[in-house]
């Protein structure tokens, strides 16, 4: 078989692959808002959606010039260097899109396709140039389009900053005409703004992106001549509508905005985005049929040109895209988790923040602090009081909070996402510039974010990293993808039919290790949803108490096991058990961790009258966090010590360790059965064993500094030995602290 016809095939496949993993990672961009809000059953936001998605694809085949000649210039190079550029392109989209949609972080699939263009292209070029006697590196002007290159690039970084800004000043005026209460002003102003609301989504939805369609001239022509009329009596239109609809039926003007720019921005995103999926693989099918159209033409010089011309992509081709991605965003599992991302980071509510401080963060909140300060000390104390006004979230939303159910925003700031993200991607798209759609809805919901004072004192700090770390997730995937492309290119070209297959078998092997990760991650977040699930369970202290009680156990269970593993792993100097035990007390860890960052919402659910048990269940969340620490600092210095290749324990330190392992062991079985039997009578004994423990770490800590004083050459096998025999005591110490505070907390439940 022809190896070109393979290689058209393989881009036909990667296309498919190319259209799942990139709905995966897009699919935020046009589902969040809706979601976030709740304004519907989530299936009736997901018909909306998918309509919304199979219209734009006929809308995006103007678009399709981007891949075939947007990047470089397709005159200057042969068929055969063309399929190279098509093929590593395809290749490092899915590796890179997969890899960000497994970790949930919302990335660009335009600016991963423009720099995978980029860098394929780059590479090709550059072995021509080194194989040219007349040309030098400066050349490469000639093969790279660089004008619109950098057009693309310009175009992309500045929709960042305009998005951003244009989402916080519209929601700002939003808020300040409607308040969190805006179901009385609604009434109002609600027509109005409802008809520029959809206004402005027709007008940019289906008279700017009509440029690019496959349509009748007929429909184009009446379009563009009759502009401004169709504006107006739009405007009228709904704005009639709206408030007949409201006076009559009490319609929800935001949940009727929400609906029509969910199916908005899906249809912007398919006819701005299908470019990015299946662009290339077209671009590789067209370059087929021309080298094929002249029989005998030789791959290596018969050159490209065709490329240049105008194509338009049959609409059957664009509809069955348009399929595939629907069906994607019903099934994918990590669209859902990239959903997640952009949620947390601009939900209205307080609550687990993903990602943690940096010097940055913290003084970017410092000087809005400060600058806050000083406009406030100079405007009226009246005009300030009334926008705070406008600002203050209702009492009844603050308490709906609390259920992990609840909206992450009103249906307000979801109705600005939508229409503020989707006229600018309209806007982009009638400009046949590839705008990011993911950078414009992410950074106009960031911006709407920070004008609603989601972004608090208690979680700004976490919302802004978050915010840097996409973007800089983002500035990674241009440089991840221009290089993993221009080196894939290289392969290719180099390797040949053998590299091929490599890289096509090592692609399959790496999507499969990226859904085990993601698996595993799912399973994880499953667990936290159980917590919360519990945490709304809460009706009694009973309910508390019996949380409090597994959460004991399962820490307690955990102690002598981690011993058993230590200890034997630490004398072989086997760092694969190490490794293994550094992750299970990661997990415990963070786990640990999570619970007592949940210990306001549990309280909050708790009656007045059982303040005493939220004091208990305290206590008992934070020994069990000085427990996993104790853990902690034990496991981390373990491994690293091996890995860093030292020697293990000495026989006689592994004969001490295993015996006060032993004595360790005896006494956590104990305190097991009576946590579990709720039985605390006789504690004596276990607080004899406990001094027993002690008495037997002092001997042990008494014989390793004889040992050190009669030259043991081993100095930091020794410093190691006296930190866990120290991590050792502390977490006695914390375990009986947590016996007690068990048995005062039934104590507590049975009065």
């Amino acid at each position: 078989m022809d190896i070109y016809l393979i290689i058209v095939i393989v881009l036909i496949i990667l296309a498919i692959s190319d259209l799942i993993v990139g709905v995966s990672n897009d699919a935020v961009n046009f589902l969040n808002s809706a979601i976030g809000s709740k304004i519907a059953p989530i299936h009736v936001i997901m018909i909306i959606a998918s309509i919304g998605v199979v219209v734009g694809s006929v809308f995006s085949s103007g678009l399709m010039e981007v891949a075939r000649k947007g990047i470089f210039h397709p005159e200057h190079f042969a068929f055969s260097e063309i399929m190279i550029i098509f093929l590593a392109v395809m290749v490092t989209d899915i590796f890179l899109l997969d890899l960000f949609n497994t970790f949930g972080l919302p990335t660009s699939t335009t600016v991963s396709i423009v720099f995978e263009l980029l860098g394929a292209a780059v590479a090709i070029s550059i072995i021509k140039i080194s194989m040219s006697s007349t040309e030098t590196f400066v050349d490469i002007y000639k093969y790279i389009n660089s004008d619109k290159a950098l057009a693309i690039i310009t175009g992309i970084l500045l929709s960042v900053v305009v998005a951003f800004t244009v989402g916080a000043i519209i929601q700002y005026l939003s808020r300040l005409l409607f308040s969190f209460r805006f179901q009385k002003n609604m009434k109002y102003f609600g027509a109005v703004w409802g008809g520029l609301a959809i206004t402005a989504i027709t007008y940019f939805m289906l008279i700017k992106g009509i440029k690019g369609a496959s349509l009748p001239d007929g429909w184009t022509e009446f379009i563009k001549n009759n502009t401004w009329q169709i504006i107006l009596y739009g405007f009228l239109f709904w704005t009639v509508l709206f408030q007949l609809l409201t006076t009559f039926f009490k319609v929800s003007i935001p949940k009727v905005i929400v609906l029509v720019g969910t199916f908005a921005l899906a249809m912007a995103f398919a006819g701005n985005d299908l470019v990015n999926f299946i662009g290339v693989p077209l671009a590789g099918l067209a370059s087929y049929k021309e080298f094929m159209a002249v029989p005998g033409a030789n791959p290596d010089t018969f050159m490209m040109g065709a490329l240049g011309k105008t194509v338009s992509t049959p609409i059957l081709l664009l509809v069955l895209a348009g399929v595939i991605m629907i069906l994607t965003l019903w099934l994918s599992k990590k669209a859902k988790s990239v959903v997640a991302t952009t949620l947390d980071l601009s939900r209205q509510g307080s609550g687990d923040e993903r990602f943690g401080a940096s010097l940055l963060s913290r003084s970017i909140v410092r000087g809005s602090i400060s600058l806050n300060k000083n406009i406030s000390s100079v405007l009226p104390t009246r005009f300030i009081d009334g926008v705070n006004k406008q600002f203050e979230v209702p009492k009844e939303s603050k308490r709906a909070e609390l259920n992990s159910d609840a909206p992450s925003f009103d249906a307000i700031r979801a109705s600005v996402n939508l229409v503020v993200a989707g006229i600018l991607i309209a806007f982009g798209t009638s400009l046949k510039l590839p705008l990011s759609t993911t950078y414009v809805t992410f950074m106009v919901a960031m911006g709407t974010s920070l004008a609603d004072r989601a972004w608090g004192r208690d979680s700004a700090v976490y919302r802004i990293q978050g915010v840097f770390s996409v973007i800089g997730g983002w500035f990674l995937t241009a440089l991840i993808a221009f290089t993993v492309a221009f080196i894939v290119a290289n392969i290719i070209y180099w390797g040949g039919i053998i590299a091929i297959f490599a890289i096509l078998v090592g692609s399959g092997f790496f999507m499969f290790r990226t859904h085990l990760i993601h698996k595993t991650r799912e399973s994880e977040k499953l667990e936290d949803e159980k917590d919360n699930e519990f945490i709304e369970e809460i009706t009694s202290a009973s309910v508390v108490f019996e949380k409090c009680q597994n959460q004991t156990l399962k820490g307690l269970s955990s102690v002598p096991k981690f011993y058993d593993v230590l200890i034997p792993a630490l004398s072989n100097e086997n760092r694969v058990m190490l490794k293994e035990l550094k992750k299970d007390v990661k997990k415990f860890n963070k786990k640990a961790k999570k619970n007592k960052d949940r210990i306001d919402q549990t309280v909050k659910h708790l009656q007045i009258d059982q303040i005493n048990t939220g004091h208990f269940y305290i206590q008992s969340t934070d020994y069990l966090r000085e427990i996993a620490h104790s853990l902690n600092f034990m496991a981390t210095p373990a491994y690293d010590h091996i890995q860093n290749n030292h020697t293990g324990f000495s026989k006689k330190q592994t004969e001490e360790l295993k015996s006060l392992t032993s004595a360790i062991s005896n006494m956590y079985q104990e305190m097991i059965t009576k946590i579990e039997n709720n039985d605390y009578n006789n504690l004596e004994h276990i607080l004899q064993q406990q001094q027993q423990i002690l008495g037997l770490i002092n001997e042990v800590r008494i014989n390793q500094v004889k040992r050190i004083k009669a030259d043991d050459p081993h100095t930091r096998t020794s410093l190691l030995f006296l930190d866990i025999l120290a991590e050792t005591k502390n977490l006695i110490l914390y375990s009986i602290n947590l016996l007690k505070s068990q048995r005062d907390f039934i104590i507590e439940i049975t009065k």
